[in-house]
């Protein structure tokens, strides 16, 4: 099917341009979403009457998404939940979430715009795109821990294993040394009785 695009589509094209797509793509996306019309010779006549609104509007969208993606590019929002001891989730971080902790921070941002490329299963920090506009992305970090002072923890570039690693390094240094002198008061003493 031929249509004519009214914005910019990823991986099509853009504003203004007639391609052809598979009938189902048209019908089921792009129409009901209002990104396109089906190319006939009204709807082109149309289109030319009205490219110079579209265009103005698809520029203050622009300019609006270039505001907001100013203020969150770089941003990184932490994200409480539980898992295991090995750092596994349990459940996953779903762009429904990462949208919901944008808007906590007083960020505008929808679900539909959070581009996850992969589910988040794993704590840590995890980068991830927001896709403001279709002319404009950013991208932000989650900071997934299990608590408040893990999180902070992680932004430091520490993760929770490694901490875990060092403090079970300490506590067998401290036996080991423990030992040590209890083996030499041991010695101390055969020695005094000899």
């Amino acid at each position: 099917m031929q249509v004519i695009l009214l914005e910019r589509v990823a991986k099509l094209g853009q504003m203004g341009e007639v391609v052809k797509v598979k009938d189902g793509f048209a019908r089921n996306f792009l129409l009901p979403q209002g990104k396109a019309l089906r190319a006939s010779d009204a709807n082109i006549q149309a289109f030319e009457a009205r490219k110079a609104e579209l265009a103005s509007r698809n520029d203050e969208t622009r300019a609006e998404a270039e505001k907001i993606a100013e203020k969150l590019d770089g941003q990184t929002f932490v994200i409480i939940r539980s898992a295991s001891d090995a750092g596994a989730l349990y459940g996953s971080v779903t762009p429904r979430d990462a949208a919901d902790v944008a808007i906590a921070e007083g960020f505008a941002v929808e679900r539909r715009q959070v581009v996850l490329t992969a589910p988040i299963k794993e704590l840590g920090l995890h980068e991830v795109r927001v896709h403001l506009h279709p002319e404009v992305d950013v991208t932000i970090k989650l900071n997934v821990a299990r608590s408040a002072e893990e999180a902070e923890l992680q932004a430091s570039g520490k993760s929770i294993q490694e901490l875990a690693a060092e403090e079970e390094a300490a506590a067998e240094f401290e036996i080991a040394e423990l030992f040590d002198d209890i083996g030499s008061a041991g010695r101390d003493e055969d020695e005094a009785a000899n």
